[in-house]
Parts: C-alpha cells; sequence; structure tokens
C-alpha cells in the first residue's frame, strides 16, 4: 500500500499581523538605538545559536556595508562566551536572539555580557520568557509560526537605527518605507515561488546530500536552509557554502548527480551566486536556483530591490522547507536529540 504524504500547509494567518507587529516596535527600537549612542556605542556583537545566529547575517552585512563608528562581530553564544572578546566591556552592545528564549548558552552569553558591563537587547518570541528578562530591553515578536521573517525585521531595525544614529546611513527614510512595504512584498514573494518551490521539494528531496551556496546577506539562509531545516527538521544529509568560498575546494565533489541549491541576491554580491549557477549548469544535472530578480516585489521600489532581497529570500526559502515537508512526509516538527535529550 503506498503511504500518502501529508498535505502542503497553508502559509500561516499570521504572517502579516507578526510582521506588523515587528514594524509597530519601530520607536521603542529607535529609543533604544538613541540611548546606546549617546551612551557612547564602542562595538557591538550579534550572538545566538543555530537559526537564530543565522538570522544575524543580513544585519551583519548591513553593518560591513555602511558602518564606520564601530566594528561588529558574529558569534555563535559558547564561541562567544568561551572566547571572551577582549573588547567586551562598557559600551558594547550584545544583541542576543533565541526563538524559545530558553537557549542555555544563548542566556548565558546574556548574563555573561552585562557582567561584563555591556548593554544587551534581546531578540525572541516572548517578552516573558528567561533571555527577554535576561537582557536591558527585549523584542518580542509573539508568534510559532512566522520566526526567522519576524528576527530579520527585529534586527534589521536595529541595524538600520544604530547606523542612522551615528550618521553612516545615506537614506534612512527610503530603508524604512521599504521596510513598511515589505511583509507584502514578502508574502507576494511566497505566493509567487510556490510552483518553484514545489517542484524543487519534488525533485530533490529524496536526494543523499545537498549542497546550499549563498553569498553576502544571504549566506545565512543558505546555511540555515542546510543546517536548520534540511539536517535539523529533515534527517537529511546537506551542507552550506559561501558561494565564494565554494570555488576553493567543495566544487570538486560536484558532478552530474549531485544535489545542490543556489540561492542568488540582488545585493551587491550578486557576481558570486551568478558564478555558482554557471559552474552547476555545466556540471550538475540536479541544480536548483532561487533568485530574487524571478520574484514580483510589490510596493518596492526598484532602487531598494537589493536591500528588500534577503528578507524576500530567506521568506521564501523558509516556504521551501515546507514544501520539503510535504513532499517527505517527516514533519519540520520533529526531532531526534533537540529538545529529547540532555547534550
Amino acid at each position: 500500500m503506498a503511504i500518502s504524504t501529508p498535505p502542503l500547509k497553508p502559509i500561516s494567518e499570521d504572517f502579516l499581523p507578526t510582521l506588523e507587529r515587528t514594524l509597530a516596535q519601530r520607536p521603542a527600537i529607535e529609543a533604544f538605538a538613541d540611548r546606546v549612542v549617546e551612551a557612547g556605542l564602542r562595538n557591538v556583537f550579534l550572538v545566538g545559536c543555530g537559526g537564530s545566529l543565522l538570522a544575524s547575517y543580513p544585519a551583519q552585512y548591513l553593518f560591513d556595508r555602511h558602518g564606520t563608528r564601530f566594528p561588529v562581530s558574529l558569534l555563535t553564544s559558547n564561541e562567544f562566551i568561551y572566547r571572551h572578546p577582549a573588547a567586551l566591556g562598557p559600551g558594547s552592545l550584545v544583541v542576543v536572539m533565541s526563538h524559545t528564549g530558553t537557549t542555555k548558552e544563548t542566556v548565558r552569553a546574556a548574563e555573561f555580557a552585562r557582567a561584563a558591563g555591556a548593554t544587551v537587547a534581546s531578540i525572541t518570541q516572548l517578552p516573558e520568557s528567561p533571555l527577554a528578562k535576561a537582557g536591558d530591553v527585549a523584542f518580542a515578536y509573539e508568534s510559532d509560526d512566522t520566526v526567522t521573517d519576524a528576527k530579520h525585521l527585529l534586527i534589521g531595525q536595529l541595524g538600520l537605527a544604530l547606523l542612522d544614529r551615528v550618521g553612516d546611513y545615506p537614506d534612512y527614510a527610503g530603508a524604512i518605507r521599504t521596510l513598511d512595504a515589505l511583509p507584502a512584498a514578502m508574502l507576494a514573494a511566497k505566493v509567487g515561488s510556490e510552483d518553484r518551490s514545489a517542484a524543487i521539494a519534488a525533485r530533490l528531496h529524496a536526494e543523499p546530500i545537498t549542497y546550499v551556496i549563498g553569498s553576502g546577506p544571504s549566506y545565512g539562509t543558505a546555511y540555515g536552509f542546510a543546517m536548520c531545516f534540511l539536517q535539523e527538521m529533515q534527517w537529511m544529509h546537506a551542507a552550506a557554502y559561501n558561494a565564494g568560498e565554494f570555488f576553493h575546494g567543495a566544487m570538486e565533489v560536484i558532478t552530474e548527480d549531485v544535489a545542490a541549491i543556489v540561492l542568488l541576491g540582488e545585493d551587491e554580491t550578486r557576481p558570486m551566486g551568478e558564478r555558482a549557477r554557471v559552474f552547476m549548469e555545466k556540471y550538475s544535472r540536479k541544480a536548483a536556483f532561487i533568485d530574487v530578480k524571478d520574484m514580483t516585489l510589490p510596493g518596492i521600489e526598484p532602487a531598494w530591490r537589493a536591500f528588500a532581497s534577503p528578507f524576500a529570500l530567506g521568506s521564501v526559502v523558509w516556504r521551501l522547507a515546507q514544501h520539503y515537508e510535504a513532499a517527505t512526509g517527516h514533519s519540520l516538527d520533529i526531532r531526534r536529540y533537540m529538545f529529547q535529550v540532555e547534550y
């Protein structure tokens, strides 16, 4: 008897309300940015684990592209604690993220940072979680379905506000217009990519290994899809590579029967993704491509598509994971070890 797979879950009804709720926190985020800059901001650390750490990559890219007044580091929570950066202290801002707000090493990282004299901003689901309480301030999105997209918008708003307050962002008003248009644009990107996402999941869900390639602000999305969605949530072998680093070793394992997904944004690192696409089209019969240029982003001005690109791409890739779930019949909520055993 054939085993039927579950139907594709609908896009969550709370998608738009959750993102509107995150945008409504802008006055509080701007007030917080005012406070830390006026207090003498020296450096920023973006800290978390797994998907929460990877959700910081677009913000780190934003800081790298525009920031001149303070250095920014991205570290996994335990690495942050055990490395104990010498520059951590008064004048440091540590942004910690955890969906549950109970990730032990991230809560410890927040406590560690505050003990060193740093200011801590928590981004999490619930305003009363242990991580929220461990920070000086907490920004919560209060959804169990719309997670990564909400994190992207919250940390994106904080990054922009900080850059604006130190005079490093050239058009804050334009960025705010784009942020306000993003919820509808991201939803349109999800809906418009449904056929492509279904086709990718149908083609690749049974592959023995899948390589996921991205660059710039979307590298975290590639890393997150490989590790969090395919490995953690689907128990599939996968690995992610930066599109530039891919050509310095990993390319040697590609043959016509090796599966790969290449993510292409419209940001400044797009040539790196295009180089990877050309290579994959030549040497693999099992390569798939997710390109923001193929997405309709209503309300996004042409000059701001590069800025919107990682938000839209991340949203579509999260939806792709749900297509994999429907194709494999393996729930994204099932874990073998995480939350099941001591580790």
